[in-house]
C-alpha cells in the first residue's frame, strides 16, 4: 500500500483494488457536497503521458480526431484515438506544457496509450514518450464552488480557454493545475509529484475547509458523471464511434488525415448517425450492459446506471437514432423494465437535436 492510499484509509476511505477511494463512509454527504460546495477526488489511476520532441504534435495529430496543431502555450484540447473502422481505442485530454505535450488518459489506460503511441512513431520522428503515471499523482476538484477552491490553491486568473493549465507551487513541490470538462460546476485537476501527494491533498483540503470542500470517492464521481451525461467506461469502448457517444466537440472536421477519418467524415457530411447516446429515466436500478428494446425489437444498450443516495436513478444508453428521441418509451432487459428517453447526452450536432 502506498503512503497516499494509507492516508485515504486513515480518513475512513474504502479503497478499490487500485488504491483509489470508493467512498469515505458517507456517500450521501459526498454527493451533496458537489452541489453545496465542492469535492476533492484522487484520480491518480488516470494515466499521465508526456511527449517530448519536435514531432510531438504531429504524432498525435495524425493519429487522433482533434486538431492538436497550433495549440497556444498551456492550452488544452481533448482528442480520441480510433482504429481503421473509427471505433474508440483511447481518449485523452492534452495540454501544451513547457516540458512537453501532457496527455491524460482514461483510468487504467496510461500504459496502453503510451505503448500505442510508441508503436506509431515513424522513422525520422523526433519524439519521446515518457509515462509519468507512477511518479505523479492527480487530484480532481468538482462542484459549484470549485473555482473558489482553485483560487485558494493558487490559480489567480480565470482561464482564457475552455481547457487551460497553470504551473504553480504547493508547499515545496511544483504542480500543474488545469481545467477540464465539467460534470457539475467546474472541474479542475492538480497534478503533483507522487512523493508530495499526501501533503498536497491535505493542504488542498485545509485551503478549502471554509468553502465546504469535502473528500469524495469514485462512487460519487460516477453518480455525477452519469447524471451529467458524460461518457466513460462502456461508452468509450471499441463498440462505438466517437460521434455516437456525444464527443462531437472532440473531433475536428477541418484537419488532415488520421486513422478512421474517412468513416467519421462521411457520417458528418451525410448528417446521419446509426446510434446516439442518451440519458434514460428508469423505474429501478439495472445492471449495465443490458439490451434495450423498442416495441419488442432490440434498439440499443444500457451502458451506465447508478442510484443516488436520494433514490434518484441516473442512466446512460446508446440507442439507434430512431429510438432516441426524448420522450420515447422503451423496455430494458428480458423482463422488459420500463424506461423513457430523457434527453440527448454529451455534445450532439444540430441535425440530431433539432
Amino acid at each position: 500500500m502506498t503512503e497516499l492510499s494509507a492516508y485515504h484509509q486513515n480518513m475512513g476511505a474504502l479503497l478499490a483494488a487500485d488504491g483509489i477511494p470508493l467512498h469515505y463512509g458517507d456517500l450521501g454527504a459526498e454527493y451533496h457536497a458537489a452541489f453545496d460546495g465542492a469535492i476533492l477526488l484522487d484520480r491518480s489511476h488516470e494515466g499521465r503521458i508526456v511527449l517530448e520532441g519536435d514531432s510531438r504534435f504531429d504524432l498525435v495529430n495524425r493519429m487522433s480526431t482533434n486538431d492538436l496543431l497550433g495549440m497556444s502555450p498551456f492550452e488544452g484540447r481533448p482528442t480520441v484515438f480510433t482504429n481503421a473502422n473509427a471505433r474508440i481505442q483511447f481518449r485523452a485530454m492534452c495540454y501544451n506544457l513547457p516540458e512537453g505535450l501532457l496527455m491524460i488518459s482514461e483510468p487504467g489506460q496510461g500504459g496502453g496509450l503510451g505503448d500505442y503511441l510508441r508503436r506509431n512513431i515513424f522513422f525520422g520522428d523526433k519524439v519521446a514518450v515518457r509515462d509519468q503515471s507512477l511518479t505523479t499523482s492527480q487530484f480532481a476538484i468538482h462542484g459549484l464552488k470549485a473555482q473558489r477552491i482553485i483560487e485558494q490553491v493558487g490559480v489567480e486568473l480565470p482561464p482564457p480557454a475552455d481547457y487551460f493549465a497553470y504551473e504553480l507551487n504547493l508547499g515545496h513541490a511544483a504542480a500543474t493545475a488545469a481545467r477540464r470538462r465539467s460534470i457539475i460546476g467546474q472541474h479542475w485537476i492538480v497534478i503533483c509529484p507522487a512523493a508530495s501527494a499526501t501533503a498536497i491533498h491535505r493542504q488542498i483540503l485545509d485551503l478549502g475547509q471554509s468553502i465546504e470542500l469535502r473528500p469524495a470517492g469514485s462512487l460519487a464521481y460516477n453518480l455525477l458523471r452519469i447524471r451529467g451525461g458524460s461518457p466513460a467506461g462502456l461508452e468509450l469502448s471499441s463498440e462505438y464511434i466517437p460521434l455516437e457517444v456525444g464527443l462531437w466537440d472532440e473531433v475536428s472536421f477541418e484537419k488532415g488525415c488520421y486513422t478512421g477519418q474517412e468513416i467519421i467524415a462521411r457520417m458528418e457530411s451525410r448528417q446521419r448517425l446509426a446510434k446516439v447516446m442518451v440519458r434514460l429515466e428508469l423505474e429501478h436500478p439495472l445492471t449495465a450492459p443490458t439490451i434495450i428494446y423498442s416495441d419488442g425489437k432490440e434498439c440499443g444498450k444500457l451502458t451506465s446506471s447508478a442510484e443516488s443516495p436520494d433514490g434518484e436513478i441516473f442512466a446512460l444508453a446508446v440507442l439507434k437514432t430512431a429510438s432516441a428521441r426524448p420522450g420515447t418509451q422503451l423496455e430494458v432487459g428480458d423482463a422488459g423494465s420500463p424506461a423513457r428517453v430523457r434527453d440527448y447526452a454529451g455534445a450532439q450536432p444540430a441535425f440530431i437535436t433539432d
